[in-house]
């Protein structure tokens, strides 16, 4: 588990986690990027890399689970007012996926320790959203360990405690008895230590929510672990986890929360993300306070924040789209053009990967050993020239499957539709038979022009927007590259080659015929082109009227768009 000490004072603030830990003591380090593209025109700021949404550090810090301090932070604890952040604690059995929620929350793949085991939280530790515009704390969050043995301590209580007695007495009876010392210290076989921790935090909180595993079916353990909640007297709500899975028992859990008086709940995946339940876990969590201005503070920063989240990553794609557009090479007519070619392939390579981190860089997933990202996938590794890629997105070339080796330069059919094949058409190439060539002057100084065919484009286009959903419905507790990556519907032209290249193709953008005007206009700019030109800044600044005008048609097309209807 991570002890992280942010200090509030040195740190600037935000409603999302960056990298919440000490990175002079990791060797996994997230990457940086020192390109990011300024999406305000007018901004005469430099960037950093860093989200003009996300830009600052949650504070975290471990907390101390010694029973001296432990106790005086209970008898600390006051009624929430207005003006004042919530205390919030997050409770609920072993391994329901407590802290997971948390990171996901926090957008923080760093923050506390997430195992398939039990058990694995076994101190208090804090998290603080703060207004990122304003530096106030809106929220601290407290991730506790797991109740292992509500069953024994319910029987401690009703063995021990008097049940004339008010919920809280009872309580503090238990914290203030031996046996809520750990079982080492006591040479006990009885161990209720853990409970202890987590009834401390709950006394010195405003409210709870009560983690569930939707998958797991109702046992009287867990109608034990409410019983001793409530004695709390604090607001307690509970939230489903892993509710994307098949085997999820949610109606059976709210008929008995109901029995319990528990109304109010909610559904939040912290493996499968949606913004509009992590929105619905606040507002229900507001209606269940008389004072609930810092969570409406919150809602409103985080959406507004989500949104800037997106026109970002839309500008990202966009600059990148435009930049391999307008991304153009030269060859004599007597020259062999593969080497070229091979070069502007892999150059478009390196481009799109730089684009894809920039993109899981934006939403705080790095590459590391803590948390898989979507990128380790296989559909995010294969060579964007893969003929096979083009057929999986439902897009035809005109070159047909024999262009496999010079896919990207847009071959002409009449050049592969001879009976001289594939030399005739590399001969092609210098003899001005394709569609990708330069102007008249090009051919009469024996100069070619080649470029990224429209096509690649679209596919580019399409697998970029295509991670951009990925990335912003999964949540950050993900630790397997294949788990639960957002599901979204891929149609192949196997059985059904009338949809490839039609504007009837769900899958793509824009028909590959049917290039946006500014990639249109990309490609007799040579000078927008980073790849062309070598010069990143200057070529950046002449495509951002572009860019920016690109990602607005991005998107209106984008299926996800900003999910939050």
């Amino acid at each position: 588990m991570n002890n992280n000490n942010n200090s509030s004072d040195s740190q600037p603030k935000s409603l999302f986690a960056d990298k919440a830990y000490d990175a002079s003591n990791s060797s996994t380090k997230p990457i940086e990027d020192t390109s990011s593209i300024n999406i305000s025109k007018k901004q005469n700021e430099s960037n950093t890399g860093q989200s003009t949404a996300d830009s600052s550090l949650t504070n975290l810090s471990a907390l101390s689970t010694s029973p001296t301090e432990e106790a005086a932070r209970t008898t600390s604890k006051t009624t929430i007012a207005s003006g004042d952040s919530l205390k919030l604690a997050v409770v609920g059995h072993t391994n329901t996926g407590k802290t997971s929620i948390l990171r996901t929350l926090l957008r923080d793949v760093y923050f506390g320790e997430v195992k398939n085991e039990a058990a694995t939280t076994r101190h208090v530790e804090r998290a603080q959203l703060t207004d990122n515009q304003t530096g106030e704390v809106l929220v601290t969050l407290y991730d506790t360990p797991g109740l292992e043995d509500a069953s024994g301590l319910m029987d401690w209580l009703e063995d021990n405690t008097a049940s004339r007695r008010d919920g809280i007495e009872r309580l503090q009876q238990f914290l203030a008895a031996d046996i809520a010392q750990s079982a080492d210290a006591l040479g006990s076989s009885e161990d209720y230590s853990q409970e202890a921790k987590v009834i401390r935090q709950l006394l010195a909180s405003d409210m709870a929510i009560y983690v569930v595993d939707a998958r797991e079916p109702v046992l009287g353990k867990y109608k034990d672990e409410l019983t001793i909640l409530s004695w709390a007297a604090i607001p307690v709500m509970p939230v489903f986890n892993f509710t994307d899975s098949q085997d999820a028992n949610i109606d059976e859990w709210q008929t008995m929360l109901a029995r319990r008086n528990l109304h109010i709940s909610t559904r939040f995946d912290s493996v499968a993300f949606e913004f509009v339940d992590e929105m619905r876990l606040w507002q229900n969590l507001a209606t269940m306070l008389t004072h609930a201005e810092m969570l409406e503070q919150l809602m409103q920063r985080r959406t507004e924040n989500w949104a800037r989240l997106y026109d970002e990553a839309n500008i990202i794609i966009a600059d990148f789209l435009l930049n391999v557009a307008a991304f153009v090479q030269e060859v004599n007519e007597d020259d062999d053009p593969m080497p070229v070619l091979q070069q502007m392939q892999e150059a478009v390579r390196q481009s799109e990967r730089s684009m894809q981190h920039k993109l899981l860089n934006l939403y705080k997933f790095y590459d590391n050993a803590v948390a898989a990202t979507p990128l380790e996938l296989q559909a995010y590794q294969q060579d964007p020239f893969d003929p096979e890629l083009l057929k999986s997105y439902g897009i035809r070339t005109t070159s047909g499957a024999a262009a496999g080796a010079l896919l990207g330069l847009g071959i002409d059919a009449a050049a592969l539709g001879t009976t001289l094949g594939l030399g005739a058409a590399i001969g092609g190439i210098a003899g001005g038979l394709l569609s990708n060539t330069g102007s008249i002057a090009d051919k009469l100084s024996g100069v070619k022009r080649l470029y990224i065919d429209p096509a690649t484009l679209t596919l580019l286009a399409t697998r970029a927007m295509d991670l951009l959903v990925a990335v912003r419905h999964r949540g950050h507790a993900a630790t397997d590259a294949t788990q639960l990556l957002y599901a979204k519907e891929q149609i192949t032209t196997d059985d059904n080659d009338e949809l490839a290249d039609d504007e009837s193709n769900p899958i793509t953008p824009w028909p590959t015929h049917k290039l946006p005007s500014e990639l249109k206009k990309a490609r007799g700019k040579p000078q927008w082109s980073s790849l062309s030109s070598g010069k990143s800044e200057q070529a950046q600044s002449l495509r951002i009227d572009a860019a920016w005008s690109l990602s607005s048609k991005l998107q209106a097309r984008s299926a996800d768009n900003l999910q939050m209807d």
